[in-house]
């Protein structure tokens, strides 16, 4: 096991390494000069110097200096100061944002640093040189430094040789590293359903044993991480993970409890695999789709099987549905903006599975504005064996796929259709006479 940092790191020169300036955007290429010609450090690292190593593009470039944060903002006008827990600077360049950090290093050098049962709280201890920096890294493929000054990489943990054997590994004692910081078991899993790599044995082994210090991160941060974990193009992967390691019971729990069952599983699989369709053919994603179909299956089982005499479906499932969310809330905060956009979509599985369709009244669920998601909702729950979705999918299919006149010919054939069951019910038997 890698236990720590290279006290002197391996510099590989340009001529050795596959990461040009050809593969950096000019935002990054602009800071990491300007920082250098104003006589900082700096350097690019982490998930842009990984990717590009790795061939594949990056989402964007993260720097590091020894300027502290209010010596970089006075050097960038388009520049602002974020955070708490970690203060980052965030440069504007034309419509590009990149970040930049300043050198941390171990809390023992003091600073405004804190940390609680071994848990990074507040993380504001700066160091004085990359050296420092590197310590604080959390896996060796993500302790690879670029350096303006020369075009060389720096490594310090032998990440190189990880990136070529396609191993995720810590560095430092694993539970170590956990505890200080629990979303690291998370980022485990995410880098390994990304990059499809294999997350080195020791590395491995605490994390199905520590799930539970997720409990003490904020959920808000979690949200965040879901996002990560299921809007990059690797959800099918990273839920298998995350089901291997019992992580995913950490971010939904009422989800799990449902994952017994053969048809919700298969849901829970065909949505991700939907979201990774969607992701690859570069087409928009709602994040609240994604989090009202995960919780479709615990809000399902607290609705009654057969409609209530008399009761108001709508309220019913209102009701069940504000319970969920505040359960879920506990675990992953979901941000109003979605929790509103959940409830609309749920509540269009109502109106989409009624036995009854007047003309005016399915031309006006058309014209829902969130009628798109609620339908496809519809038919990923008939793909995954869904019984009453089954029963309502193909008309609608057949409605929305069809052209505008045969639309209205639908139409009206299904609500005459519809009227003579309902004058076939409505019709009292005939008194019979008495003997």
């Amino acid at each position: 096991m890698q236990d720590s940092i290279k006290n002197t790191p391996t510099r590989i020169p340009r001529p050795a390494h596959t990461l040009s300036r050809h593969n950096i955007s000019q935002a990054a290429l602009n800071v990491l000069y300007q920082l250098h010609h104003a006589g900082f450090q700096a350097y690019l690292v982490g998930g842009g110097v990984r990717d590009v190593l790795l061939e594949r593009i990056p989402k964007d470039f993260d720097v590091v200096t020894n300027a502290l944060p209010e010596q970089i903002k006075k050097l960038f006008r388009s520049c602002r100061l974020i955070g708490r827990r970690f203060v980052l600077a965030h440069v504007r360049v034309n419509r590009e944002i990149v970040e930049v950090a300043t050198f941390r290093a171990h809390h023992d050098k003091g600073g405004d640093g804190m940390s609680e049962n071994g848990r990074i709280v507040r993380d504001n201890v700066y160091g004085s040189t990359v050296d420092d920096d590197a310590w604080r890294r959390d896996f060796t493929i993500n302790a690879l430094y670029y350096d303006i000054s020369d075009f060389s990489v720096l490594d310090y943990a032998n990440g190189m040789a990880d990136l070529q054997a396609h191993v995720i590994r810590l560095i430092g004692e694993p539970r170590l590293r956990y505890q200080e910081d629990p979303v690291r078991m998370l980022r485990a899993i995410r880098f390994s359903a990304k990059l499809n790599f294999t997350i080195e044995p020791e590395t491995a082994e605490p994390i199905s044993e520590l799930g539970e210090l997720l409990g003490d991160i904020p959920p808000a941060r979690l949200f965040d991480e879901v996002l990560k974990l299921f809007l990059s193009g690797h959800a099918v992967q990273s839920f298998i993970e995350l089901r291997r390691y019992n992580l995913f019971k950490r971010l939904f729990p009422y989800t799990e409890t449902c994952l017994d069952n053969q048809i919700a599983l298969t849901l829970v699989q065909q949505v991700l695999y939907n979201t990774d369709q969607r992701r690859n053919d570069n087409k928009p994603i709602m994040p609240a789709f994604l989090l009202a179909s995960l919780l479709w299956l615990p809000l399902s089982r607290l609705l009654p099987k057969e409609p209530l005499k008399g009761a108001n479906q709508q309220e019913i499932l209102i009701e069940a549905g504000q319970h969920i969310l505040t359960k879920q809330q506990q675990h992953v905060a979901i941000p109003r903006r979605f929790a509103v956009l959940i409830q609309d979509i749920w509540l269009l599985q109502l109106r989409l599975t009624r036995s009854r369709f007047s003309k005016k009244r399915s031309l006006t669920l058309l014209e829902h504005p969130r009628f798109r998601a609620g339908y496809d909702f519809l038919l990923l729950r008939a793909s995954s064996g869904d019984e009453q979705a089954l029963e309502f999918a193909p008309w609608w299919n057949q409605l929305v796929e069809t052209d505008e006149k045969s639309r209205m010919s639908l139409l009206s054939q299904h609500t005459a259709s519809s009227g003579k069951k309902r004058l076939r019910r409505r019709r009292k038997p005939k008194d019979k006479k008495e003997d």
